[in-house]
């Protein structure tokens, strides 16, 4: 089941764009950091050294990419007009990327004062997002799955948020909190009732469009928001009434759910219609296997709780969501929407003369970064079990492949412009 899209909709090449160019700058500062630390980044989910890297890939790519994605495609998927959406990106993109760098070296540096000005910026500034995107929604009727999805999807990333500030400062300020009920909390806000919505509800568009499969079936699309917000809301009544069982059952629940939808995206893929495996199958491929191994994971722990007991655990499901899965699937779309909206762009700009997206981005550039991408997931994975030998080389595959991402996608961004200046003169 597809939206309608309005292309003539589409907000200027810039909005989107600044954040689609940023990411990648953040994901690269976290295999530098990575580099620095080396095997100490390893050694517990709270160490400094890794709390700052997982924001700089949590903020500085994936909400990086997702805010800039929610820019083009409200207009286009949902009719919801952003009033002056240039504006919105310029002062969003300003607040996120100074605050993901404010909030990043506090963990770092344990500075109080740099985590509490990072968190407050970072919540005021989305917060002011959520304001101007709301208000655009509002009037919105819910015709599709993809614009019910979006719209569940800003409530999550407000309880995203609203969890993060209050643990950030509660760090900062020395507020006696249950820390790791909240994490675990602000996790499953921030990758079920905001990123996996978002992603599920974009899906709907860019799988049957720039895969060729067919598309979703109605029923599932309509209650898979539904259901993925509704169990991050009893697994956090559930924490605040202490019932642990009823907090294990909503975290099976909501790994069910996440598998569910990676099985049928995998079954679609598999009737697509192009017989060749281009660089965005490979990524969503990846991502998806690396979603259903990461999600099995809490599941065993379940029923087998000395699991979750391994000093390994929390960064193993961490690297497989995280990097093997929402990057992955990020990258994968990275990579389609960029040369889309610059051929889009181009056709708009020169009369229908733009050239062929693959001129604009090869696939064989893609699938070169691609595999410096799996490279560095699997040494991720491989560092969790021995770091001493292996993060060193982990943070030097991840560096590599950011450092290649943003080459390919400034390689598309240049040759758009040369084309844009040779058939539009000044």
């Amino acid at each position: 089941m597809q939206a309608l899209l309005s292309f003539d909709k589409s907000p200027p090449f810039a909005a989107p764009l600044r954040f689609f160019l940023t990411a990648p700058l953040f994901a690269l500062a976290a295999g530098l950091l990575l580099l620095a630390e080396g095997a100490d980044m390893f050694a517990s989910r709270w160490s400094p050294g890794l709390l700052a890297a997982t924001h700089l890939i949590t903020i500085g790519f994936m909400l990086q990419v997702m805010l800039g994605a929610l820019i083009q495609i409200l207009p286009v998927v949902a009719g919801a007009n952003l009033q002056h959406p240039l504006a919105v990106a310029r002062w969003l993109h300003g607040g996120l990327s100074i605050g993901a760098l404010l909030l990043a070296s506090g963990f770092l540096f344990a500075q109080p004062a740099l985590l509490s000005s990072g968190a407050l910026l970072l919540g005021i500034n989305i917060a002011a997002f959520l304001v101007v995107t709301g208000r655009a929604l509002y009037s919105v009727p819910t015709t599709s799955p993809t614009i019910g999805g979006l719209k569940f999807a800003l409530f999550g990333l407000a309880g995203a948020v609203a969890l993060g500030v209050v643990l950030a400062l509660a760090l900062a300020q020395g507020w006696a909190v249950p820390r790791p009920a909240l994490t675990d909390l602000h996790a499953a806000w921030a990758l079920s009732g905001w990123a996996g919505i978002l992603l599920a509800a974009m899906a709907y568009v860019v799988v049957p469009m720039f895969q060729l499969t067919p598309g979703y079936p109605a029923r599932p699309s309509w209650w898979l928001p539904r259901v993925l917000l509704g169990l991050v809301l009893a697994w956090t009544l559930a924490a605040l009434l202490e019932w642990p069982l009823a907090i294990a059952l909503a975290q099976g629940l909501t790994a069910l759910a996440g598998i569910a939808f990676a099985v049928l995206t995998l079954r679609l893929q598999a009737q697509r219609r192009r017989a060749r495996a281009d660089a965005t199958y490979l990524y969503w491929q990846l991502g998806l296997y690396s979603t259903i191994f990461g999600l099995f994971l809490p599941l065993t722990a379940t029923v087998w709780p000395a699991l979750a007991d391994w000093p390994g655990y929390s960064l193993l499901v961490g690297i497989l969501l995280l990097v093997g899965g929402f990057m992955s699937f990020i990258v994968g779309m990275l990579y389609k929407i960029v040369p889309f909206l610059a051929w889009l762009h181009l056709q708009n700009a020169c009369g229908g003369t733009a050239p062929n997206m693959n001129r604009l981005l090869s696939e064989n550039a893609m699938q070169r970064q691609f595999m410096a991408h799996a490279l560095a997931v699997a040494l991720l994975l491989a560092a969790v079990v021995r770091p001493d030998w292996l993060a060193l080389p982990a943070g030097a595959a991840l560096v590599l492949a950011n450092g290649w991402l943003l080459y390919n996608l400034m390689g598309a961004v240049g040759r758009y412009r040369r084309h844009l200046a040779e058939k539009v003169p000044a």
